[in-house]
């Protein structure tokens, strides 16, 4: 059976963050995940992973700023990350070392770097070849940053109609610049939803990139609500055999992140009340 992890960014809006560890843990997950941890303390998180027995197992570098009142402010104005944007190479890598510091304190193994929005008012392609060096220019020094700590750095592709402007948007793309980076810890975070929406043929592609050992993190949520993922288009319960089966395969042993938006989101116990696909999964 697949191990998922609950996304906190997104699951359990009903309560403060800090708390949304201890209903997560008594919904049966064993590991989280969410976007940012830097408006708390480390030793704040590192406390509620302690006490509910829980692995941290992803969060994001920061998508611009370097302390909590730049990065919260950096997300609400749209920033999307630093990673292949031109003349910001000092925000990208103090961000990394931030997001490092904390990956040590939470024992995370993996840091999701967002790419970041290209600029509009740029020339297309000389945007984007511009933009693809910086990529591959900063991704090669986090990767090499990561080692030293034995954390692993992911990419993720992004679908145009929710991020528009994203840098990366396609599992091939992704994959052509890990492969081009050259470093063992640099994988791609597949988040499905994302994959449906942009190119489908979603078990294919898991049967083909799965056993590659590019493949660091998988995400889920319905198509096209991005709710539970008993919900929508893809037929969840026969993808999570997919994963079982290629996983046996292949060895593959990495955690399913439920970054979905509850449909009972902000009710009491609304997002517990959506977990039926969980528990007739957990059999």
């Amino acid at each position: 059976m697949p191990r998922f992890a609950a996304n906190l960014s997104l699951m359990y809006p009903e309560l403060p963050f800090l708390d949304r560890f201890e209903a997560a843990a008594r919904d049966g997950f064993e590991a989280v995940e969410y976007l940012f941890p830097y408006a708390f303390d480390a030793a704040e998180i590192v406390a509620r992973l302690k006490a509910h027995r829980l692995q941290q197992v992803l969060f994001n570098a920061p998508p611009g700023g370097t302390d909590a009142a730049s990065i919260d402010a950096a997300w609400a104005a749209g920033a999307r990350g630093t990673a292949s944007v031109p003349g910001r190479e000092a925000e990208f890598r103090a961000g990394v070392q931030l997001a490092l510091r904390y990956a040590d304190a939470l024992d995370c193994p993996r840091i999701h770097c967002m790419a970041g929005l290209l600029d509009e008012s740029a020339a297309g392609a000389r945007q984007t070849s511009a933009a693809r060096s910086v990529y591959v220019s900063n991704l090669r020094w986090a990767a090499a940053e990561a080692a030293k700590s034995g954390r692993a750095i992911l990419i993720e592709p992004i679908n145009p109609r929710d991020m528009p402007g994203y840098f990366l948007n396609r599992q091939d793309e992704a994959h052509a610049i890990v492969q081009e980076v050259g470093a063992p810890n640099l994988q791609v975070q597949m988040d499905l939803y994302h994959c449906q929406i942009v190119e489908g043929d979603v078990a294919m592609k898991i049967r083909q990139y799965l056993p590659t050992g590019r493949v660091g993190h998988l995400q889920i949520a319905g198509v096209p609500e991005r709710q539970e993922p008993d919900v929508g288009e893809l037929n969840y319960g026969y993808l999570f055999d997919v994963i079982d089966d290629v996983s046996a395969q292949c060895g593959w042993a990495g955690w399913l992140g439920c970054e979905y938006r509850p449909r009972w989101g902000g009710e009491p116990q609304g997002t517990s009340r959506g977990l039926d696909w969980l528990r007739r999964r957990a059999g």
